[in-house]
């Protein structure tokens, strides 16, 4: 086999039943190191059952609301619903936790997060494919939907919470995205650009190369414990030139400064009060 040649060799690579396997450990075993969610395995084994589904299947929740389609199509893979079933059974109630252990094992631990972003390529092409199916072109859409197919856990986040109680608006990733979501819209993007051919580099080259710039930036995360995005610098500088994030705007500068100055009055003012009723109090008493 020739080096050119391994691009196209893995375009082709079958994702059930290894890689998917790997994407439900690693969703599922996320999803155990929620808080709370052990006290609801224990109180409710059918609400963490779903909300397991919606950790491992919610992109294609997500993107089959969008395109207004029965949000339980994914139902219909009964072996990948039986292969994610086991897993989230052996996660939560296996003996002495040993499932959990072994995959705590970092050398295991690696290859499976590598191999979920594997995944993750494939459901962001199948989710711009299935949109361009339903609109054709439609390049926004074709971002939408292949940005929800392969973020569609982390963007339906706080519907999974509920399902276990929980309600924390703040988490929502439209208002701080995690980087697994950034980076999966950016593949949206770039994905849906190939295909509209404005993007002259041909699919399969694409793929090896996304994938392999996700399978080395999550790798090192984890080695290094560090959370913060690589396109940090990068979303730093586009903040202060279009949106000028880090500035404050002058007219809440100037009302800043207009209720301290209020303020300072009214402490004045207040004060000169009780040096009044001090001296009246004073003159009484003698």
């Amino acid at each position: 086999m020739e080096l050119w040649q391994m691009p196209l060799l893995f375009s082709n690579l079958p994702m059930f039943p290894f890689f998917d396997l790997a994407n439900y450990v690693a969703s599922i075993m996320a999803l155990k190191e929620q808080r709370g969610a052990v006290e609801v395995a224990v109180q409710s084994p059918i609400a963490c059952w779903f909300s397991a589904m919606l950790y491992c299947f919610g992109g294609s929740v997500l993107s089959s609301v969008m395109l207004a389609e029965p949000p339980v199509t994914f139902l219909a893979k009964g072996t990948n619903i039986l292969l994610a079933s086991s897993v989230w059974y052996l996660v939560f109630y296996c003996p002495q936790d040993i499932f959990c252990r072994c995959f705590n094992f970092l050398p295991l631990r690696l290859l499976v997060a590598g191999m979920k972003e594997v995944t993750r390529t494939w459901k962001i092409l199948a989710g711009v494919a299935h949109a361009n199916s339903h609109f054709k072109d439609a390049w926004l859409v074709m971002v939408a939907v292949g940005w929800a197919r392969g973020a569609g856990g982390g963007l339906i986040s706080n519907f999974e919470q509920l399902v276990r109680g929980v309600w924390k608006p703040e988490t929502n990733e439209l208002l701080k995205m995690s980087y697994p979501v950034k980076v999966t819209l950016i593949g949206a993007i770039l994905f849906t650009l190939q295909h509209s051919q404005y993007l002259p580099i041909a699919r399969h080259n694409l793929m090896f190369l996304y994938t392999i710039f996700l399978v080395v930036s999550k790798v090192t995360m984890m080695l290094t414990r560090s959370a913060a995005s690589p396109f940090a610098l990068f979303e730093a500088a586009l903040g202060r030139m279009f949106f000028r994030l880090q500035e404050t705007p002058p007219q809440v500068k100037g009302e800043g400064a207009s209720s301290s100055n209020e303020a300072s009055v009214c402490d004045r003012s207040s004060e000169q009060y009780r040096d009044s009723v001090k001296k009246k109090q004073a003159k009484k008493t003698e």
